[in-house]
Parts: structure tokens; C-alpha cells; sequence
């Protein structure tokens, strides 16, 4: 049985995705910049950087499948150059190193951020036209541009297959995401004021499941939205 690679392994997600699949059966090897941190997982630890080629190579070497989960998430930064480079430079980094290897399939995890709302209001789909200057703030941007390069990817003819999530909520949000820090900081009191706005929240589970079904079922080139009930914060 060929190994599947996943990114992100340390994360939020990524766990999520690389417990279900182990648990599934896959060889999963799990790229880490630390491989003590995922111990605690039945994966193949792999060191290695989204921003260091040669470490990728390695990393990709006789899969059959990669998982690319992992992102630089955070709502605001110093230095948004570091996450370009993590985000947009380091997913392509990852395909081309796929592609080299004659990997069969990428799953790439964007966000739901990057799916078009449109005028009229109504939700958005996976078709809706989105643009660069619609996205705000340097995570949305990268996403979007790495997002690009996925889909750049598929239209040459290698097997891409994007997934947006939407907010992903559940246990092992140990960090916590930024996610997960607006929902507990609302649960404990510390916002002093807000606007009972909401978001579509989904189980991580679910979302890692959908990960799955997104390489088993998914078409290449095309993106597909992981996301569950939209509720306000009062209601979460």
C-alpha cells in the first residue's frame, strides 16, 4: 500500500484528517517542521518545511495521495510576507514536488472565504466569480492566491481537487485557531461588545471526513464547500 501525505498533521484539521484516515487503514505520513509533535498519532512523521523544496521532495516520495492541509492561520500579522511565502509559495512548492513524483491526487484545503457572495445577497456557490481585491485581510488574500495556483495546477492537467471549509469547530482545537478563539472567547464573557453576526459552522470530524470523500468522489479542477448550519453567535 502506497503512503498518503498529510499536511498539517499538527494542526486542527490536519489531526482531524490524518486520525480519520489511519483509522480507515491508509499508510498515512504526516509532514511536520517537528515530528515529536504528532507522536501521539499512528502516522510516519516526515520533518519538513511547505517552504523548503528538497524537504518536500523527500516528503512526497511513492505517495499516491496528499492531503495539503496545513496553512499559516492567523487573522492578523506583522509580516504578511512570511505568510505568503508558507501559504501561496509553499502550496506550490508541495504540487510541483507532487506532480514530479507522480503523486495520482491532491486534495487542496482552501476556505470558504474564498467563495464569491453575490450582489443580490443570496449565498454564494462554489461557481460564484470571486476576484483578488474582493478578498480582506493578508490570510484571505493568501488563501486565494495559493487557491489560484491549485486550480492553476488542475487546468494543466494535474489531478487538483479544492475543498472550502467553512468553520470547522471540536475537539484538538488545542491552539486554539482563530476559529475556535471567537467562539471561546464569547462562551467565557471577554467580548466587552459584539454584533450577533454568525457563521456556518461544521464539525471538524465532518470536515475531515469531507476531505475524503473529496478524493474518493471529487472532481479535478473543481471546489466543493464543507460546511454545515449557519448560526449566530447567540445560538452556538
Amino acid at each position: 500500500m502506497k503512503p498518503v501525505l498529510v499536511t498539517g498533521a499538527t494542526g486542527f484539521l490536519g489531526w482531524h484528517v490524518a486520525t480519520q484516515l489511519s483509522a480507515r487503514g491508509s499508510r498515512v505520513r504526516a509532514l511536520a517542521r517537528d515530528p515529536a509533535r504528532i507522536r501521539e498519532l499512528d502516522v510516519d512523521p516526515v520533518q519538513g518545511d511547505l517552504r523548503d523544496p528538497d524537504s518536500l521532495t523527500r516528503a512526497v516520495a511513492g505517495c499516491s495521495i496528499v492531503y495539503h492541509v496545513a496553512a499559516d492561520y492567523r487573522l492578523w500579522t506583522r509580516d504578511p510576507a512570511e505568510m505568503y511565502r508558507s501559504n501561496v509559495d509553499g502550496t506550490r512548492n508541495l504540487l510541483e514536488a507532487a506532480r514530479n513524483a507522480g503523486v495520482e491526487r491532491v486534495i487542496y484545503t482552501s476556505t470558504v472565504g474564498c467563495i464569491g457572495v453575490p450582489d443580490s445577497g443570496q449565498p454564494g456557490d462554489e461557481n460564484q466569480p470571486v476576484k483578488l481585491e474582493d478578498m480582506t485581510g493578508a490570510y484571505k488574500r493568501s488563501k486565494f492566491m495559493a487557491e489560484q495556483v491549485a486550480l492553476e495546477f488542475a487546468r494543466s492537467g494535474f489531478p487538483v481537487v479544492v475543498v472550502n471549509p467553512t468553520a470547522p469547530i471540536g475537539d484538538h482545537d488545542f491552539k486554539p485557531t482563530p476559529t475556535g478563539q471567537v467562539v471561546l472567547d464569547f462562551l467565557k464573557g471577554k467580548m466587552p461588545a459584539y454584533i450577533d453576526t454568525g457563521l456556518n459552522v461544521v464539525s471538524a470530524k465532518d470536515t475531515a471526513a469531507g476531505h475524503i470523500l473529496a478524493c474518493e468522489r471529487g472532481q479535478n479542477g473543481e471546489r466543493y464547500i464543507l460546511g454545515s448550519e449557519n448560526l449566530t453567535l447567540q445560538q452556538i
